[in-house]
């Protein structure tokens, strides 16, 4: 509906991953990387995780529309609780394998044939299990033993493995899956979207649909979803969604934050006043997800609650100043229309999140209290935090020296596998 009225030629918030709005944000960037290093190593399990509507299944479909079907064959499935029997027919069905009929036995030699067929034409087989968490440790097991299938020293078969954080965390704590945990290659967790990504992540989805600027959107809505949706896709997806629809009935030419506040009222049933200014304590009451939202930094990785720097510092006077909210209501200004090809023209599409020592600076005057009203025991909490963010900053650091290292690596493991597959198929013909 309310892409006739803007003029849009399909849905950009659509809650259907499709790799067509493909957004690379930061923590995507990575998870792609290492997904292209786990595909030049030719073996063993990639496992990506992530909370609900983070993004997963969008970043595989996206790897999945880039590669070489003429070189790689892949087959995708969404699971639900099977068992080892079961995730061994589902995974061969998938590969267009005739198992009616079959008892395990079978099954499996079916399964290792078809295996062995495709490393002889030159192809490389890849199984994606999406919403792994759902799998019990004997199915994890079985697709383990699939992995053991070799010809000629090279593994014949590949997995990537998706799943909500549960199963990160079954895989880091089950004794069970210590066999599995070894062949794991590479893993990265999805984060959400900071928010200096919000924006361009909403431009880049309306420029897909044909957006020419109609409509408007001011600067303090992405403020808004950013803080309602804590950067998660998917939730940002449906309050847009809600957004534009509420515009068209309206006939609306400009998406406002007093529109957005709207539209999260109808969705709480209660009226709010979006235009109020935030509580002392950083929280805000979240009509649309009904719980707290802490304000968070705008690009501090991790964010600082409020309410514990501030749990044990004396009352204020009442002619003390008054407190300063970390997101200050903004006059509503009308976004200027994005010129999505000069975003990806640029070498750093995304912008890099804000280190946390610059974004402690830029938020001091936030959080500061009066010198005089800083006890003892405040000043040892502000020292332990300051030493956490230290801590932090250095991991960060030494995190950006590994994905380096990964993606020199990465570009040594592609020439090697190009070499390695030219001589596999000329020994294949000479025999």
């Amino acid at each position: 509906m309310y892409e006739t009225f803007y003029g849009l030629s399909g849905r950009p918030f659509q809650l259907t991953p499709d790799p067509h709005f493909y957004f690379e944000s930061l923590t995507h960037r990575k998870a792609l990387s290492y997904l292209g290093y786990g595909l030049a190593q030719g073996e063993g399990f990639i496992v990506i995780t992530g909370d609900v509507g983070a993004g997963k299944t969008t970043l595989v479909s996206h790897l999945m529309a880039t590669i070489d079907k003429a070189r790689l064959t892949a087959a995708n499935i969404v699971t639900t609780k099977l068992d080892s029997q079961d995730i061994v027919r589902v995974a061969a069905n998938h590969f267009d394998i005739d198992t009616d009929h079959m008892d395990k036995a079978q099954l499996l030699s079916a399964f290792e044939e078809f295996l062995h067929s495709e490393a002889r034409a030159g192809r490389r087989c890849l199984l994606i299990v999406d919403e792994s968490q759902n799998l019990p440790v004997d199915a994890l097991e079985e697709l383990r033993m699939l992995s053991n299938f070799q010809l000629g020293g090279q593994a014949l078969l590949q997995i990537f493995l998706l799943g909500q954080p549960e199963f990160r965390d079954m895989l880091e704590n089950s004794n069970q899956l210590e066999q599995l945990r070894q062949r794991v290659i590479a893993h990265h967790h999805l984060e959400p979207m900071s928010a200096e990504e919000i924006e361009p992540y909403i431009t880049h989805r309306l420029s897909k649909s044909g957006w020419s600027g109609r409509p408007k959107i001011t600067s303090n809505v992405f403020r808004l979803l950013f803080i309602e949706t804590d950067g998660v896709p998917r939730k940002i997806n449906t309050l847009m969604s809600r957004v534009l629809l509420m515009g068209s009935i309206e006939q609306a030419e400009l998406i406002d934050q007093a529109m957005v506040g709207r539209v999260l009222a109808d969705l709480n049933g209660e009226d709010i006043d979006i235009d109020a200014p935030l509580e002392p304590s950083g929280e805000i009451k979240s009509p649309l997800w009904e719980k707290p939202k802490k304000v968070r930094d705008a690009g501090s990785e991790p964010s600082v609650e409020i309410s514990n720097l501030s749990a044990e510092q004396p009352v204020a006077e009442p002619d003390a100043e008054p407190f300063e909210p970390a997101f200050e209501a903004t006059p509503a200004t009308d976004h200027d229309v994005v010129n999505l090809r000069d975003r990806e023209a640029s070498a750093e599409p995304v912008a890099e999140p804000v280190q946390p020592e610059f974004a402690s600076a830029q938020k001091a005057p936030a959080f500061a209290a009066p010198a005089a009203a800083l006890d003892d025991a405040t000043a040892e909490k502000v020292d332990i935090i300051s030493q956490r963010l230290s801590l932090l900053e250095k991991r960060m650091d030494g995190q950006e020296e590994n994905l380096h290292r990964v993606l020199t690596m990465l570009v040594e493991w592609v020439e090697n596998d190009v070499r390695s597959k030219e001589n596999y198929v000329n020994a294949g013909r000479a025999a």
